[in-house]
């Protein structure tokens, strides 16, 4: 099955037309799916797929955990015999062993670290900061100041991994940098951590921006900063605008971005998100301060806020100054589902596609029914299918597997409607059936994987607890 994934194999031909995706199953992209499977499992890849199984990871970045995880230690053996798989050398968690951290093994990681190639280098920084973020940070700080400026943006970017209070020393440092891309990411580390002196230091900026309006209607008042100082812009602010942005909301926006959101019940008389999300802003400031505060709850993985901000399903898209799939991220998976259930139950799928893409695998029943619904709505009105496409890929990946004989019906091709596209009922038909059959496969092949299956026992491809990982 696996070999079968790799060459992206059609389920026996397509036989369609360019531009069309015919009524075959898409096995290239069920190939995240199953390889997640079976790592879940505990299998590993065969030794002969591992080549293969290299270059889908080196061209698809959301296949390369799953893949490294799978292939094990051989992998990373074959990846320092050739240049193009280099990357599982950065990406792999299988690089060193916890105990590098001390000891003769703490001998060796430093010489890795100081005569290694780049990549082994990031995957070294990457294992130490899982298991000792402190000695992680130590050997990153041993080397700073002559490493490239790339390289030091690409370690930093590392300590993500573990960040916790005890890095803030060193970056507060890193804001002094001379690379201004170097800077901004210790800037927006530093603002994760809301006990920082940097997100104090923004706080004091932007309390002095926002404020209710005890005068008028108690709603908020803004005053956007008039200049981005040379400590603003230490701490992370560019000052140039982006082409269309004004200078006093784009400085506005990174002040709030950067702040901690706990500030604001505190500063706006004890109010919740949604008390102060409901607020009047004077001025057209509005957009400016909730598209602030939308990314700070993304920063910040503040779901109150998220929920606040992404406001209620029947809300079209256009109306919010946050991006919505953004914020949905924040909000537990099933919450998540039920949100966007609702909105395309009001909606349908046209603006449905990024918001489908960050519910989990396989959808909710209630999810997968309003999908399923609103797709029939749109053959039944003789939209163009084409125009659905995205979704329809969508659902062949994300719907529940078992719903394959439910929805085998709508496989049949029906008569074309008087207003309808030309064709547009035979590309319905081969839409359904590419997704009844594609639910069928993904049946099949997670039934393959699990324990005590025939597969199982002439495979030979499922590792024991006990065996060498050599």
């Amino acid at each position: 099955r696996l070999g079968m994934l790799l060459a992206n194999r059609a389920g026996g031909g397509s036989g369609t037309s360019a531009g069309r995706r015919g009524p075959y199953p898409d096995l290239g992209e069920l190939l995240p799916q199953w390889l997640a499977a079976a790592h879940a499992h505990g299998y590993r890849a065969p030794a002969a797929e591992l080549p293969a199984l290299l270059d889908a990871a080196r061209a698809r970045t959301d296949l390369r955990a799953q893949a490294l995880a799978l292939a094990g230690p051989r992998a990373l053996w074959l990846a320092r015999l050739n240049p193009d798989w280099r990357f599982a050398l950065r990406d792999s968690a299988h690089g060193v062993r916890p105990e590098q951290s001390s000891g003769a093994d703490a001998d060796a990681a430093r010489q890795l670290w100081e005569e290694g190639l780049f990549a082994e280098r990031v995957a070294l920084l990457g294992a130490l900061r899982r298991h000792d973020p402190a000695a992680g940070r130590e050997l990153l700080a041993s080397t700073w100041r002559t490493e490239r400026a790339e390289d030091r943006l690409m370690f930093l970017d590392a300590l993500r991994q573990g960040l916790s209070a005890q890095d803030e020393d060193f970056l507060e440092r890193a804001l002094t940098d001379r690379s201004r891309t170097v800077r901004a990411t210790a800037a927006e580390l530093l603002a994760t951590l809301p006990g920082s002196a940097l997100a104090a230091r923004m706080a004091e900026r932007s309390r002095s921006c926002v404020a209710r309006d005890r005068l008028g209607d108690g709603g908020l008042v803004v005053e956007a900063p008039h200049a981005c100082d040379a400590a603003m812009q230490r701490d992370g602010l560019v000052a140039k605008p982006p082409s269309g942005r004004g200078e006093r909301a784009w400085w506005l926006a990174q002040l709030v971005e950067a702040t901690p959101l706990g500030v604001w019940p505190e500063r706006l008389g004890g109010l919740s998100p949604a008390g102060i999300v409901a607020l009047p802003v004077a001025d057209g400031w509005r957009d400016d301060l909730h598209g602030a505060w939308s990314a700070a709850a993304v920063r910040q993985r503040d779901a109150q806020w998220a929920r606040a901000l992404i406001g209620p399903p029947t809300a079209p898209l256009s109306e919010g100054p946050g991006d919505p799939a953004k914020l949905l991220t924040v909000l537990p998976e099933r919450e998540r589902a039920e949100w966007a259930a609702r909105f395309v139950s009001t909606h349908g799928l046209s603006e449905a596609f990024r918001i489908l893409g960050v519910c989990g695998v396989p959808w909710p029943s209630e999810l997968g029914r309003a999908v399923v619904d609103a797709l029939e709505i749109a053959r039944d009105a003789g939209s163009y299918p084409w125009s659905f496409s995205g979704v329809m890929g969508l659902a062949e990946r994300c719907l529940d597997p078992a719903d394959a004989e439910r929805l085998a019906p709508l496989a049949a091709v029906r008569e074309e409607g008087s207003g309808g596209s030309p064709g547009a009922a035979e590309y319905w038909s081969e839409s359904f059936h590419r997704l009844v059959a594609t639910l069928r496969l993904r049946a099949v092949m997670l039934d393959e994987l699990r324990p005590g299956t025939d597969e199982d026992a002439g495979g030979g491809g499922r590792g024991g607890a006990g065996e060498s990982a050599g």
